[in-house]
Parts: structure tokens; sequence; C-alpha cells
């Protein structure tokens, strides 16, 4: 597909964009050796939906989608994952309430038996 290694991903135009999605698309089909009317048939979408999403054209999302589905590509999703991060200011107080020492142990027998008659 491309020899960079690395893409500057804001720097492209919204055209170009969709034309990298469409390419990794149909390097994806043809290493595969499916057609496009087997990928669309199988993603519920129509031929020319798959070749407007492979020339880089505007397709729907959910087309998008099940075409990823078909191709067993779904694990590019894996870059959407939001983790739940915590602030800096947030892991500083949790740090500060953290124990430092242990705290001699209390010997609850001795307790029992000395009751200071």
């Amino acid at each position: 597909m491309n020899d960079k290694s690395y893409n500057d991903w804001s720097s492209m135009s919204d055209k170009s964009l969709m034309r990298t999605i469409g390419n990794f698309i149909q390097s994806h089909r043809l290493n595969q050796n499916r057609s496009q009317e087997q990928v669309a048939t199988a993603a519920g979408i129509s031929r020319s939906t798959l070749s407007l999403l492979e020339r880089g054209e505007k397709v729907r999302m959910d087309s998008l989608i099940q075409v990823l589905r078909v191709l067993d590509l779904l694990y590019i999703m894996d870059v959407f994952k939001v983790e739940e991060q915590i602030s800096p200011i947030e892991y500083a107080r949790l740090k500060k309430k953290q124990r430092k020492q242990a705290s001699p142990r209390k010997d609850k027998k001795a307790d029992k038996e000395d009751i200071g008659w």
C-alpha cells in the first residue's frame, strides 16, 4: 500500500483520508481473493456502494462497518476504544491518601485480660 510507516493524518484532506480507507478495504478484499459482488452481497450492500467505498467516495458509516465485518477487519475498531484515565491531580490525591507505614498490631487478648482492676 504505502511505503511510509507514519502518516501525518491531520495534514491529509478528507478526500485523501477516504481514499486511504478505500485502498485499505480494496487491498484486503483482493488479498482474500473475493470479488466486489461477493463482499457486497455478504455485507448486505450493493456492489456500487462497495465500489464507491473503495474509490474513497462518501458512503454511510453502517456500510463501512458491514464491509469491515465481512472482511474480518473489525479489529481496527480498537483504536476507537475509550479507556478511563485518571487526571494527574486525582492521582496525586490518591497517592497522598495511600498509607505510608504499617501501624503496630493491637493484641485483643491482652486488652481482654487486663481489665484495669
